[in-house]
């Protein structure tokens, strides 16, 4: 026969720690991970929101700066001729040659607001094609990017095929 003391549940045991409450809900510890977790997200992620609209732009004049450096290097480095179009209604860009062609659209709400070369002068509309032979471009090139009220100049020297990037729109 057993002894009627040691037939007790488990349950019948109490530890410091245990809270006797019957009602079903969150203990104060697990709202506030939850809490920090949220925070901790909204955190890494609302800074790449709000600046979308300037990093687009930024990240639109890297992309045209670094094809007008390729183009440069190709038409040079394979002695062959590449035309650099832009379409300044369609804000469209691209460049073709035997070999290749390639066109892009410009993305994030960004618009090519000019472009500026000694021969033709400020051209805000229509079409433009820059010819890069075997020595480079004849001329330097002005381009400015916009998107709302910000601005980016891309300025290419057709001497030594590089480009720079500047925030605003420079001359």
């Amino acid at each position: 026969m057993r002894a009627e003391g040691r037939n007790k549940k488990e349950s019948d045991y109490c530890s410091p720690f245990t809270v006797h409450s019957r009602s079903a809900g969150f203990t104060l510890i697990e709202i506030l991970v939850v809490v920090f977790i949220i925070s901790l997200t909204i955190a890494l992620v609302m800074p790449n929101f709000l600046g979308t609209g300037k990093n687009a732009l930024k990240t639109e004049a890297r992309h045209m700066s670094s094809a007008l450096r390729y183009i440069y290097d190709e038409a040079v480095g394979k002695k062959q001729t590449y035309l650099f179009n832009i379409n300044l209604d369609e804000n469209s860009w691209g460049f073709t040659s035997e070999q290749e062609t390639r066109s892009f659209m410009t993305k994030g709400g960004v618009e090519v607001s000019d472009v500026i070369t000694l021969a033709n002068g400020e051209i805000s509309e229509g079409e433009l094609l820059i010819e890069f032979g075997p020595m480079g471009p004849e001329e330097s090139i002005l381009l400015h990017l916009k998107k709302g009220e910000s601005a980016y100049t891309i300025i290419f020297n057709h001497l030594s095929g590089r480009t720079k990037i500047l925030e605003g729109y420079a001359l």
